[in-house]
């Protein structure tokens, strides 16, 4: 009965997709040009959306950590959510770690607790997105906002392999925003970025900034390597307890039949 049961939901997230190890993710994103660059870019799209997290617990998955560092100065609490088959890794650096491994759809942390969350590297290389999308869910809470980051189908990045966007399964705008809508996030905010090219030529470095300037006044989502959506988790409007259900033309089933005769004074009801 397991068996068939993991297999059913293998079945319907998709096939297997390809994790990522926190060793090749840590090396590129701090240790290569092209990584820093691609770090930069996404965390200042980021900035832009959330300048400032003042008192806001925040939390990130898969290999946010790179996005958290503004907030760790303002934010009341940083969280770095690293899943199992990935790897984790102390962070920050020469700080107290606040990293910790997880299961992809078990966080170690309480219902409605998070204010922020960052995902990346997250949805895409996870073997049960739709589970993972209610784990975020359920992790944020009241006026929770999440941003979700994954490649885009149509941009270069996915294209290859030589970077980290070019792992796990690819996203178009489309199917991204669906995906959140199953599983009750409203969109607030989508974007297109990273425009340059995932080379590391010295050519491509030095146009890289302008690149992303150009790229902003290209056709939506066209020519970006990276998509990220900013959503809020949709909560149904609470019901009073015992609330009766109007009913805007209620049955009359009594209808047409007269009203009961007095008994008449004196007169016994046993005849």
């Amino acid at each position: 009965m397991v068996v068939m049961a993991a297999q059913t939901a293998l079945q319907i997230e998709g096939p297997p997709a390809m994790h990522l190890d926190v060793l090749d993710l840590r090396n590129f994103y701090y240790r290569s040009q092209l990584g820093r660059a691609a770090q930069k870019v996404i965390r200042d799209q980021l900035k832009e959306m959330w300048p400032d997290a003042k008192g806001m617990t925040v939390a990130g998955f898969g290999f946010a950590v790179p996005l958290l560092r503004p907030y760790l100065g303002s934010a009341r609490r940083v969280i770095g959510l690293m899943p199992a088959p990935q790897g984790v890794m102390p962070w920050p650096a020469g700080q107290p770690n606040v990293s910790v491994l997880c299961d992809d759809t078990l966080w170690p942390i309480a219902t409605g607790a998070l204010d922020r969350l960052v995902v990346l590297h997250g949805l895409e290389t996870s073997d049960y997105p739709g589970a993972l999308l209610d784990e975020c869910y359920r992790v944020l809470g009241p006026g929770g906002r999440a941003v979700f980051i994954v490649p885009n189908r149509s941009g270069i990045w996915s294209r290859t392999d030589r970077t980290p966007f070019g792992y796990g399964r690819p996203y178009s705008m489309s199917q991204l925003e669906a995906q959140l809508r199953d599983h009750a996030f409203v969109t607030e905010r989508a974007i297109s970025t990273l425009y340059q090219p995932p080379s590391s030529h010295k050519m491509w470095r030095r146009v890289g900034a302008l690149m992303e300037r150009a790229g902003r006044h290209l056709p939506a989502f066209a020519a970006g390597g990276v998509l990220m959506v900013e959503a809020t988790k949709q909560v149904p409007a609470p019901r009073k307890r015992g609330q009766a259900a109007r009913v805007s033309r209620p049955l009359r089933v009594l209808e047409g039949l007269g009203a009961p005769e007095p008994t008449p004074a004196g007169r016994s009801l046993q005849g």
